[in-house]
Order: structure tokens, then sequence, then C-alpha cells
């Protein structure tokens, strides 16, 4: 803050050295880039390479013509930073846009066109778009506003929740409160999440990941299908890294933009809560040839994108360009962008989207010690922000166990995901692999680089089946989306139950119900980080779709009479997520317990014994030690045969106290019953959970 108000100090004995289209202007602070707010007016800071020239553009709210052009003259560039102080701007009426001059030659990626209204990419807030659904404006660009960054973060501290401790609660803002029936004041918005926090800690949840909160248009390549209005509403196209959405505010916020998510933030941190950003640098909203022209395509884009020897695209995102991650200019901004959202909104973490292709060169092929990565690893102030990969692109890359971290990064575990539901559904060959997943996946993380707890397990997210259209649907469905069903992931492993969608049929839910509970026992009695998508704890469906990104509508809205509907699902997860918090063997190694056991153990029908063959369909996990001078013991196992089966409980020598807490195939399936016998009949497809009594 000292820095700030020296600054600020400075300012106040500024004087206009010049006059610029009316305005009193002078050199601005080069080092400090973007539209900075200072008593006396603001500094306009922008920098490119290749232009030549450039020009700050002004314009009235809701204006899209500009009312001023103030060129920047020589003396305002160093370098190729362009800076200029503006006194006395009524910045209330104010939004802002560049134009550039500069050479134009498509072959080699220069686009310059003095005409084209430019985004400043360091923008703290994107103007003209604050209405869900509706065209922002007839004008092909977008404007900038000036924010006043006063809100008061008073003694606020982050609840510091180290990474396997956490339980991860992936949302999306929009879809989490939409519906009528979550029953929130201001649906659809940061304030509707904030209004749902005692929901979240009565769940149990100390950690929400937010989908792309950064500034982005629902309304690109917006288009009807069978009547039905379909938005680009997931939020994964990127129109400005350094502000928020808009519309996620429930109210206008002219130039005090984002205190609405700051202060959901705070409340999150008050009750404990900590937030994650999934971020979005492998690819812009921009698009490729056939996309729109706004940002970086006429700032520089031969620099801030991956281009072909011709100049075209390269698409590793699967979403038409690809950020030139490991660019030094592009690594500045996107180092910048997370401090700020570090800094200047206390987010805890980061989840970085088709993150492979942040170790990509500028050619595309992939580096063994990307420099951005490295970076974002030793950067100072992001020192204490969990940094969570998705370790694979759509260019093939699948990093899952080899991502560059220098110890920093942790990953989603998409083999956790994929052998877990194969194992799950009953898949032959499946159980020592299972075995693996539940108990850490050290085949991928190896105790040597380990103590970054670096396996984030999840069995759904955004992407994919729902938790119980995992168990509803043999194959997607996705006509709605308009691809004739095209789009989306084939390799599911999914399992119907017994009838594709929706069943009356009173035993095929119930095994629905029974297949949920056994993934929920899966996710929380495995060794990592948990994470499950928002709606899953009361079997949300998405009727089969397993890629809505488009679906602003009943598809994608969670549907809270769920919540009394499958009440059962709901108890499972919060019972699983309160045994989890409350037996720490299950996340950490502890100190060894008073018997001679080891700390982890896995077991077969027999226990102790866990030579698994190609036909086996159980696993047995415990885990073992000591916590604040108690002897801690759970054992965990898991039925996916189609029958009985019968299995011998491990024996803890000299003791025989094991309480069966957990039989999904039972009613009442959460229980607390003493076993009488080390034999124990389960049910087919059912899980059970053990507690032991020392």
């Amino acid at each position: 803050m000292f820095m700030i108000h020296q600054q600020r100090a400075i300012v106040q004995r500024w004087e206009p050295i010049d006059t610029i289209a009316g305005f009193k202007v002078r050199p601005g602070l080069f080092d400090r880039v973007g539209a900075n707010y200072m008593s006396g007016g603001v500094s306009f800071t922008v920098y490119s390479v290749n232009a030549t020239g450039c020009t700050l553009c002004l314009f009235k709210h809701r204006s899209d013509k500009p009312f001023a052009r103030l060129k920047y003259p020589d003396n305002y560039r160093i370098g190729k930073v362009f800076s200029m102080f503006v006194f006395d701007l009524d910045i209330e009426d104010i939004e802002y846009a560049y134009c550039f001059d500069g050479p134009y030659d498509p072959e080699k990626g220069l686009l310059f066109d003095n005409e084209q209204y430019i985004l400043d990419p360091y923008a703290h807030a994107v103007a003209g778009q604050s209405v869900w659904g509706a065209k922002f404006s007839d004008a092909k660009f977008f404007k900038a506003r000036v924010v006043h960054n006063d809100f008061d973060w008073g003694a606020e501290a982050s609840p510091n929740i180290k990474m396997q401790d956490l339980i991860i609660y992936e949302l999306h803002v929009r879809n989490f409160t939409i519906d009528p029936s979550s029953g929130v004041e201001n649906p659809g918005t940061f304030d509707g999440i904030r209004e749902k926090i005692p929901y979240l800690k009565d769940l149990g949840i100390n950690c929400v990941e937010l989908m792309p909160v950064f500034e982005f248009n629902e309304m690109h390549n917006m288009r009807e299908v069978d009547g039905k209005k379909l938005l680009e509403c997931w939020g994964y196209n990127t129109t400005c890294f350094f502000a928020p959405n808009t519309v996620y505010a429930h109210s206008d916020e002219y130039n005090h933009e984002g205190n609405e998510l700051k202060r959901l933030i705070k409340e999150l941190h008050d009750n404990g809560i900590e937030v994650i950003l999934d971020v979005v640098f492998n690819h812009t909203g921009e698009g490729n040839e056939n996309g729109p022209f706004f940002s970086f395509k006429g700032l520089d884009n031969n620099i801030y994108y991956m281009l072909t020897p011709d100049g075209r695209y390269y698409n590793f995102s699967g979403c038409g360009n690809t950020l030139n991650c490991n660019h030094p200019i592009v690594q500045h901004l996107v180092r910048e962008c997370l401090r700020h959202w570090t800094i200047n909104y206390r987010v805890d973490g980061f989840r970085f989207d088709l993150a492979a292709i942040l170790g990509r060169n500028e050619d595309g092929t992939p580096m063994s010690r990307p420099p951005l990565i490295q970076s974002l690893a030793f950067d100072p102030v992001l020192g204490d922000m969990k940094l969570i990969a998705e370790a694979w692109d759509a260019g093939g890359l699948y990093q899952v166990g080899k991502f560059p971290s220098w110890n920093r990064f942790s990953e989603w575990n998409g083999m956790y995901r994929d052998d877990m539901r194969r194992f799950l559904r009953g898949d032959d060959n499946m159980a020592g692999l299972a075995a693996i997943r539940l108990t850490g996946s050290q085949d991928l993380y190896p105790d040597d680089i380990g103590s970054r707890n670096a396996s984030v397990n999840f069995l759904s997210c955004h992407d994919g089946f729902t938790l119980y259209d995992l168990y509803s649907y043999n194959k997607k469905h996705n006509e709605a989306n308009g691809w004739d069903n095209t789009d989306g992931a084939n390799d599911n492993y999914s399992w119907n139950c017994g009838a594709e969608g929706k069943s009356d049929d009173p035993e095929i839910r119930k095994l629905r119900h029974r297949m949920v509970m056994n993934a929920i026992v899966a996710l929380m009695m495995s060794r990592g980080t948990p994470m499950f998508y928002a709606g899953d704890e009361f079997g949300n469906s998405q009727f089969g779709n397993n890629n809505a990104y488009c679906q602003d509508n009943e598809v994608s809205w969670l549907n809270w009479n769920d919540l009394s509907n499958n009440r059962d699902i709901y108890e499972m997860f919060r019972f699983m997520i309160a045994f989890r918090n409350k037996h720490a063997v299950i996340r950490r190694n502890q100190s060894k317990s008073s018997y001679n056991i080891p700390k982890v153990s896995t077991h077969g029908y027999t226990a102790w014994m866990d030579e698994y063959s190609w036909e086996s369909k159980q696993v047995g996990v415990m885990y073992a030690g000591k916590v604040n001078g108690r002897d801690d013991i759970v054992y965990a196992c898991f039925n996916s045969y189609w029958e009985p089966i019968e299995i011998t409980v491990p024996d803890i020598p000299g003791r025989d106290k094991w309480d069966l807490v957990v039989d999904t195939y039972a009613y009442p399936v959460i229980k607390r019953h003493r076993l009488t016998s080390r034999k124990y009949t389960m049910g087919p497809r059912s899980a059970i959970v053990l507690e032991f009594k020392s």
C-alpha cells in the first residue's frame, strides 16, 4: 500500500505539460500497465512490440463512437510502452479502447488496423455486456472501464487449508442458482452463491472451484437448435483475463467492478472455505482466421498466438487458436494476471485448463522445462497459491503424472477417473489398478515427489457425465447441442443399470443410487484431494448430455428439488465428507499405530492377500496410524461384482473391534454396528466402511 500512496502523492504534484484533443495530459506511469486511477486523473499504459503508433479513444457510457481520440506523442513512449496520464477525467462516464498503427502482413501474422478499436488486455472491467444473453452492442468491439479499487478487506485472511485436507466443489456461477428451485434472492450471480454458504458448510465443503469468472461473451457463436437459444455459457472463451464477468454481479458496479465477487470471497473465507479459479490461458475468444478481432489480434497477433509459417493459427486448444504461452511477452501477461487475482481478489489457487499447452514451445512442440510453468512455480506472490493442472490438451499431449511442476503443481488425475469408473462398473482386470488409485496413485506420484499432494481425484466434473448420469446412460446424448451427437467424449466408462435414461423401475433406481454411493465412498476413502461437481451430491442429471457447454437451460441448471428427491445421496456425501475429515489417516500418513500393521495396505477377498486376478472384482484398503496419541484405523471394501461375495476383514493383533459404519447394500446405509465375526458377506455391487475402535 505504501507504493500506491507514494504514487498518488507524486501524481498530486504533477502538472500537465501538454493538451491533446482538449485534455490536459503528461507522460504516465510506464511501469503500471492498464488504466490506473489516481487522484487527479488516469494513467493509460499499454505496450506493443510491433506497433508504430497508438491512439487512446475515449467514449461516453453506452456510446459506440469516441468523443475524443488522444494520439500518444513520441515522447510518451519508452521502448515498446505507451503511457499517458489524462487529467480531470470523470471515470463514471468514461469508457476507453485503443487504436494502433503498424504493418499489415497476414502471412507474417501482422494485422494492424488503425480503424479497429482494441480492448486493453490489462483492463480491469469490460463495458457494455451486463445483461446475460443480450447482444452487448451493434458494434463489433469491446471497450474497457476504469476501476476504482477501494474494496475494504479488513482483517480478512485465507483459511490456508492444506491441499490434502480440501474437499473441492466445482461449480458454475450461473448454473448453480439460476433455477427458481434454488430459492435465492439473486439467482445466477456471485451473491447467489453467497446465499448458499450455509448449505456448503452443512455439506462439509471447504473449497469452491469456480468455473471461469473472467469476462467472456456468452453470445459468441449464439445459435438456435430446436427452438432453443444456445449460448457459450461455460465461459472458456476469455474476452479479458483481468476483468470479472459483469453479468455475474446482480447489480451494475460501474467503476467498482469486482466488488460483489470480492464480497463472496471474503465471506467464504470467513466461513473457512477457500476459492480456486478455473483459468484459461490456452486460448482466447478471438478464435481462428474467421473469429472476432477485438484484442490480441490487433495488438501483437504474431506474439500472442502460435502461428503456422503462413500466418494461420495452430489449434492445440480445439477452440480455434492457441496462446503462445512461452513467449516472454505472454509469460508476463499470465504472471501479472495471476498476481492480480491473488492480490486484489485474495483467491487461494488456480486450476489451469488444458495446462499441457502451457508447456508447448512457440512452434507447438512440448518443452521439458517450460519457462512459463517454471516462473509460476517460483513466483513469490504466488508462493502460497494452490496450482492445479489439467495435464492434457486437445492436441493429444497427455501429461498426467508427468506434468513439469517443480514440485508445485497438483494435477487433475484423469487416470483416477477412468480406472475407478471402470472398476466400479465391474470391468475385468481393474481391481489392481483400483487399489493403486485408491491409495494415492503411487505409479504416477511416487513418494519422492508426492510432497505436493499431486493427485486431485475426481469421478465427475463439468466435462462429461454428472455422477448420476454415469449410472443412467450407456452413451452420450448431446443431440440438443446441434452437432448430430458428434461432440463430447465417447469413452465415458458409464453404465445405465439396465435402462437408458430416466426410469420408474424401483429396482433400477435403487441400483443407481447404490452405484452413486459406491462412488462417493471410493472418492472420500482415496488418498489425494477429492473433487466433485456441484449437484452430484443430490443426483443432478443433465439427461445424458456430457458436453453441456451451450445449454443455458434445465440441462445445465441445478434443480434444487432433487435435494429432497435424492436425500439419501446427499446424506451419504455429507457423512463421508465428515468421516474423511474425522480420520486424518485417510488423508496422509501419520505416526505408526500401536499395532504391527502397515500405514497403508490393500486387501483381496481374504485380508492381507492382494494378488488381484483378471476376474477380481473386489478391493479393500486400510489406513492405520496414530493421531494425537490415539490409534486411528479405517477400512473400506468395494464389491463391483453382480453377486454377493464373502470377505474376511483384516485382523488387528489382540483386538476384534470393527464397527460397520456404511454398507451401501443394506438399509439404512449409514449405521453403526459392531461386527461379531471377521467374515462379512457383501451384497452385489456394494461398498462398506469400517472403523476400528481401540
